[in-house]
């Protein structure tokens, strides 16, 4: 059963090699790979995959630009086999990724999504530990087993403060084809999705086996997004709209924890001495208010 792997391409080429090579040093020989390419305005990746001779290697470019939440449609609607992974463009496969996935996923194949352990790398592909990554690794599930986790316990747990790697997530392709990506929501689309399947009934396999290496960059749209208030105010949003959800669900512990957003605020309160220190004071408003406002549903008033 192959895992069907996607990468959405818009990026360093140099990266994105790096990415494929990655994925053909699998121990697994178990994969597909699909390189789809959202018009990006250069010929170097196209080439490089197209020379390479493996059947299980496919180059496609859209006819026109789709953006990143659409190109994961894309990806998605093409997808043959069981399960699928939306491989970032500049992240990097362990050897034994696909190996620990499909191992995963045979234990527990009522699972319809994977998240295996990740480790965090800088763009020199230098292993670092910041401190958002620390906080997540401390919000996922502890100890050495998988652990499934589904219903109000994993949206608890998510909401609580979002620990997911996206680019590293395996889904059941059928599954995951039930659901819309949120519209408006790019940053937070992967909590979004999550919180749908599992409202839907749909359980979460965490895997602590690292397999993955996630890279973090400082010009990242999420990490760009934090000064100019688009991250937080996206957010916000989205707590909203989880928060009616929970209510019309009646999972009221996952309703606490959206009114509290401790974690959400606090790290808001932590950017404020690094906007102050670099002089970014139109951030300073909006990291204030996502601080100290309450959450709202769509249907009330501020």
């Amino acid at each position: 059963m192959p895992l069907d792997i996607f990468v959405p391409y818009w990026g360093d080429p140099a990266l994105m090699r790096e990415t494929i090579d990655s994925v053909l040093a699998q121990t697994s020989d178990d994969w597909l790979l699909s390189v789809v390419d959202d018009c990006y305005p250069d010929q170097h990746v196209a080439q490089y995959v197209q020379g390479i001779t493996d059947d299980r290697v496919r180059y496609v470019r859209n006819a026109t630009n789709q953006g990143i939440t659409e190109n994961y449609v894309v990806c998605r609607d093409m997808a043959t086999e069981e399960l699928l992974v939306f491989l970032g463009c500049d992240d990097v496969l362990h050897p034994t990724y696909v190996e620990t996935v499909l191992a995963a996923h045979a234990a527990h194949p009522e699972a319809a999504i994977i998240q295996p352990g990740a480790v965090v790398i800088d763009e020199h592909g230098t292993e670092i530990t910041p401190m958002t990554d620390r906080i997540k690794w401390r919000l996922q599930p502890q100890g050495d087993e998988r652990q499934v986790l589904a219903g109000e316990e994993l949206a608890v747990s998510l909401l609580r403060g979002n620990w997911l790697y996206w680019p590293a997530v395996v889904f059941r392709t059928e599954r995951i084809r039930a659901f819309d990506f949120r519209d408006g929501l790019p940053i937070v689309q992967d909590l979004a999705l999550v919180i749908d399947m599992a409202l839907a009934g749909d359980s979460l396999l965490f895997d602590p086996h690292v397999c993955f290496s996630y890279r973090r960059h400082t010009a990242s749209a999420s990490s760009a997004s934090l000064f100019d208030g688009r991250r937080f105010a996206g957010d916000r949003r989205y707590f909203g709209i989880a928060l009616e959800l929970m209510r019309a669900r009646g999972w009221k512990r996952a309703e606490r924890v959206l009114r509290r957003r401790l974690i959400s605020r606090a790290h808001a309160v932590s950017l404020l001495p690094t906007a102050l220190i670099q002089r970014e004071f139109a951030a300073v408003k909006p990291l204030l208010t996502h601080a100290f406002q309450r959450t709202h549903t769509p249907k009330e008033t501020p």
